[in-house]
């Protein structure tokens, strides 16, 4: 009968193994420059954006202030 340590070890090996496999396929090695190569567009993407956003929020609060007679907070 296997200890538990043996298990584990077991376990741990077979987890190895089989994301070893997974690495050595065309898909995952396609995915990883895939993402790595669009990681940095995604985050000048979501800058931007964010940007963008906060410009107009700060035009929607002059619109509300102009709108209110310059009572809003």
């Amino acid at each position: 009968m296997l200890t538990q340590e043996q298990k584990a070890e077991r376990i741990a090996r077979r987890h190895k193994e089989r994301e070893d496999k997974m690495k050595a396929t065309a898909g995952y090695k396609v995915w990883s420059v895939v993402f790595t190569l669009s990681y940095p567009i995604i985050a000048v993407f979501t800058a931007v954006f964010s940007i963008v956003v906060s410009f107009f929020s700060k035009i929607s609060q002059g619109v509300v202030y102009v709108l209110s007679g310059g009572k809003s907070k």
